[in-house]
């Protein structure tokens, strides 16, 4: 009799699951997918375009070092190549780059340099306000031509023979950048100091 209760026992603790409660799991799996899945992949975005705005960032203080090292003017520039947005350093200010002594960094082929400074309309975020700024003029974007004189004070830079480099900037500097794949954008502000920094929208703010 204990026997015959014992494998009873037994055979019922080893039956699995039922159908039911394997729909149930699964259900319960795809639904923490649908609502997870689209976050990471957004932070996955985000991660790319901060990263691209802090290496524009970096390009910048390399320019700004470069231009008080040689005592010079130099810019930083923009270029798309084979459909690939760069940022260079335009060591001559001939406007194109120099491939045997111009700094040099590929964007990544879904990022873009917007045509400039976002309106806060149709989706796109609000320009940039740069906090603690007392100047009253209106910041410079990119349609300007970023410059750095031999003091390393940025300037809004004018071609010419010679170009000019008119310092201190009437304000601050903002260049925005576009995310292609997720419509997302990203920015890179300079001081009238010269400080710069990468800077990331996050549908609100920029931070």
């Amino acid at each position: 009799m204990n026997r015959r209760l014992n494998k009873f026992r037994k055979k019922r603790n080893q039956r699995g699951f039922s159908l039911t409660e394997i729909i149930v799991v699964v259900l319960v799996i795809l639904v923490v997918a649908a609502i997870s899945i689209p976050n990471m992949v957004k932070a996955w975005y985000d991660s790319q375009l901060r990263t691209c705005a802090f290496e524009i960032s970096d390009l910048i203080q390399q320019a700004r070092m470069y231009a008080t090292k040689q005592n010079k003017t130099v810019t930083v520039r923009f270029q798309v190549t084979n459909g690939v947005t760069q940022a260079y350093i335009d060591v001559n200010n001939n406007g194109s780059w120099d491939s045997t002594n111009e700094p040099i960094i590929d964007l990544g082929r879904q990022f873009t340099m917007a045509a400039g400074a976002p309106a806060g309309s149709g989706g796109n975020p609000t320009s940039y306000v740069l906090p603690g700024d007392s100047t009253t003029g209106t910041p410079c974007d990119n349609t300007c031509t970023l410059g750095f004189s031999s003091r390393g004070l940025p300037c809004s830079y004018v071609s010419g023979t010679p170009g000019t480099c008119s310092t201190p900037a009437a304000s601050y500097f903002v260049y925005y950048i576009q995310d292609g794949q997720s419509n997302g954008w990203g920015a890179v502000s300079v001081s009238k100091a010269g400080r710069s920094n990468g800077l990331l929208w996050n549908g609100t703010s920029w931070n």
